[in-house]
């Protein structure tokens, strides 16, 4: 209940109502996660008529973005919404947003090749910022590595383990910043909750 002239309140986190109902807000946000199957563009259309990321989404009636991307033979986690500034502090490279990948690559990592792409892969526009790489599983002459950075350069994870020597085959992104993919099936989608959402925007100073 306001007793002061001049309160003021959040629409998006606080609950306003008049005569007892709650008051719609116009620009609701919204917060999707989705596990993005292979084969399906990162994009809302495709001029070549390939399957997008809204052709999954087929509830949802709000106009969302997709926030970075996920290349057309990767799957794994993307979050989508239409809350501009946390979609720019996201994929700006200030931040720092840790996304993390599960990476099936050719052949199996000497411990001077795990240190070469935790300390800096140089591609053709220079070297990557340090990251977390450890083995998973290794078997017949294949392995999983589990790969973790704060860049969101064009295919990054891809260029980078080929460029030590291990092409990739398989690459699925399971977690971006607090969200994980869980066991979310590919081509499904959730809203985040609440506790996501702030913990998200916290995490890029918009708590």
């Amino acid at each position: 209940m306001v007793t002061q002239l001049g309160t003021k309140a959040n629409p998006r986190t606080d609950r306003i109502t008049i005569d007892g109902r709650p008051l719609r807000v116009a620009d609701e946000f919204l917060y999707i996660l989705l596990h993005k199957p292979i084969n399906v563009v990162t994009t809302l259309s495709d001029p070549e008529g390939r399957p997008t990321v809204r052709d999954l989404l087929p509830d949802i009636r709000a106009r969302v973005y997709p926030i970075g991307r996920l290349d057309f033979h990767s799957s794994g986690l993307l979050l989508l919404t239409n809350d501009g500034e946390l979609a720019l502090r996201l994929t700006h490279p200030r931040y720092g947003v840790r996304k993390t990948y599960l990476v099936k690559v050719k052949g199996t990592p000497t411990p001077e090749t795990l240190a070469e792409l935790a300390a800096g892969v140089r591609l053709d526009e220079g070297v990557t910022a340090p990251a977390e790489v450890r083995i998973e599983s290794s078997r017949d002459g294949k392995t999983w590595l589990q790969i973790t950075l704060g860049e969101g350069r064009k295919r990054e994870v891809r260029r980078m383990c080929e460029r030590v020597g291990h092409p990739v085959e398989k690459l699925a992104r399971v977690r971006l910043g607090p969200l994980t993919l869980g066991k979310l099936p590919p081509g499904a989608h959730r809203l985040l909750t609440e506790r996501e959402v702030h913990a998200l925007r916290r995490g890029v100073g918009l708590a």
